[in-house]
C-alpha cells in the first residue's frame, strides 16, 4: 500500500517531468530497481519537493545549479526541461547557466548550455534568436 508521502510525490514527479516519462519509469522497473524506483518517488519527490514549502519554479533552479556542479548531464536534461515545465522563461534560464558558468566553472557553463539546446531541440524550440536580433 502506497504512503501519503508516495502519492504526493508521484503527483509532484508527472506535474514536473511528465505522466508519460514517470509512467515509463516505474513501468520499467524491475525486480532490481522497483524499490528504488518507489524511493525516489516517495523521499525525492513526495519528501522534498512535495513539501510546500518551496515552488516548483525554486526547487528547478536550485536542481539545475546542484545538477550542472555534479556533471550528471542526464539529470540536467530531465530537470531542464521540467524547469520549462514549471514556468521558467528562456531569459530566465539563460541567466541561470550564466551563473552556473561563473559559479561551476566554464566548463560546466559550457555543458549546461550544450545540454540546454538539446531540450530544445527536442522540443522543437528555436532559441537562436531569442532576443529579437538585440
Amino acid at each position: 500500500m502506497a504512503s501519503e508521502q508516495f502519492e504526493r510525490g508521484l503527483k509532484c514527479r508527472k506535474e514536473v517531468l511528465g505522466e508519460e516519462y514517470v509512467e515509463a519509469s516505474l513501468a520499467k522497473a524491475d525486480d532490481f530497481n522497483r524499490d528504488f524506483q518507489e524511493m525516489v518517488t516517495e523521499y525525492c519527490w513526495g519528501g522534498t519537493w512535495g513539501r510546500g514549502v518551496l515552488s516548483k519554479r525554486d526547487r528547478s533552479i536550485l536542481n539545475l545549479g546542484m545538477l550542472a556542479g555534479l556533471g550528471k548531464s542526464h539529470e540536467f536534461k530531465l530537470h531542464y526541461r521540467g524547469a520549462i515545465t514549471n514556468g521558467l522563461s528562456h531569459e530566465d534560464l539563460r541567466e541561470i547557466l550564466i551563473q552556473i558558468a561563473v559559479y561551476c566553472g566554464i566548463p560546466a557553463g559550457i555543458e549546461a548550455f550544450r545540454l540546454a539546446r538539446e531540450v530544445y531541440n527536442d522540443l522543437g524550440i528555436d532559441v537562436s534568436n531569442m532576443d529579437g536580433g538585440k
